[in-house]
C-alpha cells in the first residue's frame, strides 16, 4: 500500500482526459484516433508520437464517438443531448445537432451526409448532415436505445428493451425483431465479411444472426459477467468482447472458438475497445483518461498513450463516507482511497495492495474504526481508521461483477457487517474479518445503491431494472416499493425510519411509507437524469442531479429550491453534521447549506475541464 500527502495542485493544460474515456476510433489509416470522455471533452491522440489534441468540449459527458468510413467526420453523441459533427482535416467543430430529448448514447454514418443516432428518449433519429435537419423519426423501441450499427440500407438498434432490431433507411419500416431476450442487450456490431450480427448481452453471451435471415447463427457463453462490448476485425470477421470479468477475448470468426485473451490492465475501460481501421491492432481508453494499444495477432499490451503519463488516474469523485469530526474518506476513478480533513483541507491518499481499480462504492464508521471501498474488478477492501490513518486490513474477491454500493451496520448482532451491492443483482454480506457470512438475492439488475435502517434489521435497495425493495438481514424481501418506470440511481431512509426515498431516471424523486409500502410523494424534478438523495429530517430531502444541481424539496409544501453548485453531476449526497456533504465528478467535494444550497466550504482535488 502506498501513502502519499495530496496538495491542490492543478494543471491547467489538456494532456489527456480527466474523466473516464468511453470510446476512441482511428481516423482513416492514420496514427490518429479521436476520443470521447466523461469529461465532456472532443480529443485526438497521435498513437505514435503520443501528442494530445484538444478539439472542443460538450456541455455534459460524451457517451460515444465514431468516425466515418472515408475517415472525413467524427460524430461525438453527449448527455447534453446532442451530437457534435468534427471535421477530422480541420480538427473544427462543423454543425451541433439537436433532437432528442434525453441521453444520445450511440452514433453511425450510413455515408459522409447521413447520420444516425439512438436516444434514452427510446427514438432513433436520422438526419441530413449538411443541413442539420431530420429526415425521420424511427419509434418502436420501449425503453432506452443504446447502440446502433449499418449495413447495406438496413439500420440496427438494440437496447434496454431486451430487443435487436432492423430498420430500413429508405422507408423507415421496422423489417424485423428478434427477443425480448432474458438479459438487456448492450453492444452490437455488424460483421461486413460474413453478413451478420454480432450481439453482446448482459449474461455474459455472445448471439450471431444472419444478417439475411434473421436466424440464430451460434450462441456462445463468453464471459462470466455482463458483456460492455463487441467488436468486429475489419480483416477477419474475428470476434472482440470486453466484459465485468476483466477478460478481453478474441474468438474466430468461422469455428467460434476462442482465439486468444488479451494481456490485461486494471485502468481500462471495457466498453471503449475497439479495432483499428486494419485489424492489427486494439485500442481502448482507460478510466485515467489516457488511451492504450494492443497488437491483435499476440494480445500483447504495447503502450499506454497519454501526453503526461505521470499523472496517475482522476480524482472523479464517486462516493464519501464520514468518520468523525472533519475527517471524511472518498473513493473515485483512479482507485485510491482517500482520507480527507475538511477543516484543514489536507488530503492522503491510499492504495490497496492489489493495486489501483476504479472504486464505486464506499462505508466508513468512525464508531468502529472501519472503512470498506468496491471496487470494479468486484474485490472489497476493507482498511481499519486509526489516529488520522488508514492501514489495509484484507481483501475479498466477490465475484460478483464492480461493487456499486456499501454500507455498515452497527445494529446488534450484525456490528460492522458490510452490506455490499454488486452488479449481478447480489447483496453480499461480509464480516471484518472478511468472511462472507450470507446473499441477498432480491433484484433482477445491478444494484445501484443501498441504504440501512437505523433501528431495525433492515435493508433497502433499487436497481438498474426500476427495482425498489426492502429486505431483512438474513435475506427475506420485505416489501417492494412501485412506481418508478426507468433505472433507480440512489435511496435513502429518514432519520426517523419511517420513510423512503428514491430518485431515478424517469426525473421523479418519490416517497414511501417504509412499513406500508404506500406512495406518499412524487415529484418531477426537471427534465434531467437524478443521481443522489439525501433526508435532511422527516420533511426536507436534498437531491442531487447528472448536471451538477442540488435541490431542496420541502415535503409539505411541495417546494423545490434548485442550485449548480459543480460543474459535472453530484454523484452523492450525505448527511454532515447539519449541513449536506455532496461529491461531484468535478474532482470537488462540497459543504452546503441544506435549505438555502449556500456552499460553506469546497474541498477541490482536481480542475475537470481545462484549454
Amino acid at each position: 500500500m502506498s501513502v502519499q500527502l495530496l496538495s491542490d495542485i492543478q494543471i491547467e493544460q489538456f494532456v489527456k482526459h480527466r474523466g473516464p474515456v468511453t470510446a476512441i476510433r482511428q481516423v482513416g489509416n492514420t496514427a490518429w484516433a479521436v476520443t470521447s470522455a466523461y469529461d465532456g471533452a472532443v480529443a485526438k491522440f497521435n498513437l505514435d508520437s503520443g501528442e494530445v489534441r484538444l478539439l472542443g468540449y460538450h456541455q455534459h459527458l460524451v457517451n460515444s464517438i465514431v468516425v466515418s468510413s472515408e475517415g472525413g467526420k467524427a460524430a461525438s453523441v453527449s448527455s447534453d443531448y446532442s451530437i457534435g459533427i468534427w471535421n477530422m482535416e480541420t480538427d473544427k467543430q462543423e454543425r451541433v445537432l439537436y433532437g432528442h430529448y434525453d441521453d444520445v448514447e450511440s452514433f453511425v454514418f450510413a455515408s459522409e451526409t447521413v447520420g444516425i443516432s439512438a436516444s434514452r428518449d427510446h427514438r432513433i433519429l436520422v438526419w441530413d448532415l449538411t443541413t442539420g435537419a431530420i429526415t425521420r423519426v424511427l419509434e418502436g423501441h420501449e425503453k432506452d436505445v443504446l447502440s446502433l450499427a449499418y449495413h447495406q440500407g438496413y439500420i440496427y438498434s438494440s437496447g434496454d428493451d431486451k430487443t435487436l432490431r432492423v430498420w430500413s433507411l429508405e422507408t423507415g419500416a421496422l423489417l424485423n425483431t428478434w427477443g425480448p431476450f432474458d438479459v438487456e442487450t448492450d453492444t452490437c456490431v455488424i460483421d461486413l465479411l460474413n453478413e451478420r450480427v454480432i450481439l453482446g448481452c448482459d449474461d455474459g453471451h455472445i448471439r450471431v444472426f444472419s444478417v439475411n435471415s434473421g436466424e440464430l447463427i451460434q450462441d456462445i457463453a463468453a464471459h462470466a459477467s455482463g458483456i460492455k462490448k463487441v467488436d468486429v476485425s475489419p480483416a477477419s470477421g474475428d470476434i472482440l468482447s470486453a466484459a465485468y470479468d476483466q477478460r478481453i477475448l478474441i474468438w474466430d470468426a468461422q469455428t467460434f472458438e476462442l482465439k486468444r485473451e488479451l494481456e490485461n490492465n486494471p485502468i481500462k475501460w471495457e466498453r471503449s475497445l475497439t479495432f483499428t481501421t486494419d485489424g492489427s491492432k486494439l485500442l481502448a481508453g482507460t478510466f485515467d483518461g489516457t488511451v492504450l494499444v494492443w497488437d491483435t495477432e499476440t494480445g500483447t499490451l504495447l503502450k499506454e498513450v497519454s501526453g503526461d503519463t505521470e499523472i496517475q488516474g482522476n480524482a472523479c469523485f464517486n462516493d464519501i463516507g464520514v468518520l468523525d469530526g472533519h475527517q471524511i474518506t472518498t473513493v473515485s476513478d483512479d482507485g485510491y482511497v482517500r482520507l480527507i480533513d475538511l477543516q484543514n483541507n489536507q488530503a492522503s491518499k491510499f492504495e490497496p495492495t492489489s493495486g489501483r481499480f476504479l472504486m464505486n462504492g464506499l462505508a466508513a464508521s468512525g464508531q468502529y474504526g472501519l472503512v470498506a471501498g468496491g471496487a470494479h474488478n468486484h474485490r472489497l477492501h476493507l482498511f481499519g481508521y486509526n489516529d488520522g490513518a488508514l492501514i489495509h486490513e484484507r481483501e475479498l474477491a466477490l465475484g460478483e461483477g464492480p461493487i456499486n454500493t456499501i454500507r455498515i451496520a452497527n445494529l446488534h448482532g450484525y456490528e460492522q457487517e458490510c452490506f455490499v451491492g454488486c452488479y449481478s443483482g447480489t447483496i453480499v454480506r461480509v464480516g471484518r474479518d472478511g468472511e462472507r457470512k450470507g446473499t441477498i438475492e432480491v433484484h433482477d439488475g445491478a444494484v445501484k445503491a443501498l441504504r440501512l435502517h437505523p433501528t431495525r434489521a433492515l435493508g433497502a435497495s433499487c436497481s438498474a431494472a426500476g427495482e425498489l425493495v426492502t429486505w431483512t438481514f438474513e435475506g427475506e424481501l420485505y416489501r417492494s416499493y412501485l412506481g418508478h418506470t426507468a433505472i433507480i440511481n440512489d435511496v435513502d431512509i429518514s432519520p426517523s425510519g419511517e420513510l423512503l426515498a428514491s430518485v431515478s431516471r424517469d426525473f421523479t424523486l418519490k416517497v414511501y411509507d417504509v412499513e406500508r409500502g404506500d406512495l406518499v410523494h412524487s415529484i418531477t424534478l426537471g427534465r434531467r437524469s437524478l443521481k443522489s438523495v439525501c433526508f435532511v429530517d422527516n420533511n426536507t430531502i436534498v437531491v442531487g442531479d447528472y448536471w451538477g444541481h442540488v435541490m431542496c424539496v420541502d415535503l409539505a409544501s411541495g417546494g423545490v429550491k434548485r442550485s449548480k453548485i459543480a460543474a459535472n453531476g453530484i454523484s452523492t449526497v450525505a448527511r454532515y453534521g447539519q449541513h449536506i456533504l455532496a461529491a461531484s465528478y468535478d474532482g470537488a467535494l462540497y459543504v452546503i447549506e441544506p435549505r438555502e444550497l449556500e456552499v460553506v466550504h469546497l474541498y477541490r482535488e482536481m480542475r475537470q475541464r481545462v484549454e
